[in-house]
This record gives structure tokens, sequence and C-alpha cells, in this order.
């Protein structure tokens, strides 16, 4: 979660039009993997078996 916050922290400091095109494009797939990963955490962390498993 600390990962996720500090990624969004860092690309909500800096202009996008100071950013090279390619350095703001790996930044925002890296915060999508974060984001990914952080879903399949909540996922794993709520996932809720039936009574019969």
């Amino acid at each position: 979660m600390r990962e996720l916050a500090n990624a969004i922290d860092h690309l909500s400091a800096e202009d996008p039009s100071d950013i090279p095109r390619g350095l703001l494009a790996e930044q925002l797939i890296e915060l999508h993997w974060q984001m990914a990963r952080l879903q399949a955490q909540i996922a794993r962390r709520t996932y809720v078996r039936s009574p019969g498993a």
C-alpha cells in the first residue's frame, strides 16, 4: 500500500508537461502494475471460502 501511495505522490508532485513522454509512460505503467498488485493482495485477504470447501 505504501508503494502505491509513494508512486501517486511522486506523480502528483510533477508537472506532466515537464516529463519526457517515454518516462511518463513508464511511470504510468509502473503505477498500473502497483495498483494491480494491490488489488490482488486485497482479493487474497478478503477471499471468502464457501462452507463446503
